[in-house]
């Protein structure tokens, strides 16, 4: 079993969560940099918007997990700050981010679709490698399975999902796959010329939405509003409302 403290700086724990997420953004930066660069877009707006988005995106990914989990912290008010070692609920970075980014390129004039088109690759890149960050602290793990079903992953994730004499589901390597696959196809596509701004970053709310519905439905540690699976219900109406988007745009666009 890995654990998921890296190293010690006296009281100070280092995990290998917020080690792992930390490198998520940065290498998500720099790609999306060099993108923008391409484009034409100054490596200054860049940095400036990540300034806005990242910190909106870990607060909005805190609270949204916190709102979910409520009848936990509402007696350790204190634990709400103590995220260095996980409760970062992903689509509430999403929204955070989003927030962010909306108000930050309003203020510079530019195109929120392109811009989210840029960004959508390595955002769902990072996402595949931040659920890393899950494994070593052996959460987002789906339900029991047996000694046999296990045995078909390599050894470390075998230990690892090995938690209290039982084997469990490895989801989080599930999703870091889907997310790593919509990378490969959100890469292969950008340059296409049947895309229209902002259909990138759709196909990637659609692509994202898909997996994690059914990846979701095997967790044994999903935020729940009464017995609804959140991410479950959100997911199917990104769905919808991404495939009504790109029905209309391309409609209009063949009208």
């Amino acid at each position: 079993m890995f654990d998921p403290v890296a190293f010690r700086l006296g009281p100070l724990e280092v995990r290998w969560y917020g080690i792992i997420i930390g490198t998520a953004v940065i290498l998500g930066t720099i790609l999306s940099i060099r993108e923008a660069n391409r484009q034409g877009i100054d490596e200054e707006f860049m940095i400036d918007l990540y300034l806005w988005v990242v910190p909106a995106a870990i607060i909005g990914a805190r609270l949204y997990f916190v709102i979910f989990t409520w009848d936990y912290y509402k007696n350790n008010l204190l634990k709400i700050f103590a995220f260095r070692s996980g409760g970062l609920a992903i689509h509430g970075a999403i929204l955070g981010g989003l927030l962010a980014a909306y108000i930050f390129v309003k203020k510079r004039k530019e195109s929120l679709w392109r811009i989210l088109d840029i960004v959508a690759p390595y955002l769902v890149l990072g996402q595949a490698i931040g659920r890393w960050g899950n494994f070593f602290n052996r959460e987002a793990h789906g339900g029991v399975v047996s000694k046999e079903f296990i045995s078909i992953f390599p050894g470390f994730i075998q230990k690892q999902m090995y938690i209290n004499g039982q084997y469990y589901h490895p989801a989080f390597l599930y999703e870091s796959i889907w997310d790593f696959l919509i990378f490969l196809f959100l890469i292969s596509i950008r340059r296409k010329t049947f895309l229209q701004k902002g259909d990138l970053f759709v196909f990637y709310i659609v692509g994202y939405s898909i997996g994690r519905f059914f990846i979701e439905g095997i967790r044994t540690d999903s935020l729940m509003l009464g017995s609804v699976r959140v991410a479950q219900v959100l997911s199917i109406l990104l769905i919808f409302t991404g495939l009504i988007i790109l029905y209309l745009r391309h409609r209009n666009k063949g009208t």
